[in-house]
């Protein structure tokens, strides 16, 4: 009979690591908070240029998108609509992606220490099972 993945490695390595590395994962993603300030006047772009600093806001980049749409609407040919509306969507994108804030929650070492055994315990113990354990290759 063969184990996981076709080899001679045990199913139950397998489970028990899959298992182990669900639950650990699991835990350590419940445990990221996710927050974003982004707005229609947030910052989403800075740069100097002549001695001063310029921002541009979200609600700048819906301009050109602006202008884009209504060129699609007047020709739906005209590359330079597509170009600003694409462009401005894809920046908007962008800026709400790079606004994201990511923050561990407070919690004791000892949480911390079970989720990393559970998570990298169990890939470890998944992989191992993916591994042909032969007679001349054992781990005595």
């Amino acid at each position: 009979m063969r184990g996981a993945g076709g080899t001679s490695g045990g199913l139950g390595q397998f489970f028990i690591g899959l298992i182990m590395m669900c639950g650990g994962f699991y835990m350590l993603l419940n445990a990221i908070n996710v927050s974003s300030s982004f707005g229609m006047g947030m910052r989403l772009y800075g740069f100097s240029a002549m001695g001063g600093n310029y921002n541009i806001t979200s609600g700048m980049i819906m301009i050109p998108f602006m202008f884009g749409v209504g060129l699609i609407f007047y020709n739906s040919k005209n590359i330079l609509g597509w170009v600003l509306s694409i462009g401005s969507i894809a920046g908007l994108i962008f800026g709400v992606i790079s606004s994201i804030r990511f923050s561990f929650r407070t919690m004791t070492s000892f949480d911390l220490i079970v989720i990393l055994v559970l998570a990298i315990g169990g890939l470890g113990l998944f992989l191992r099972s993916l591994k042909t354990l032969d007679e001349k290759y054992s781990d005595n």
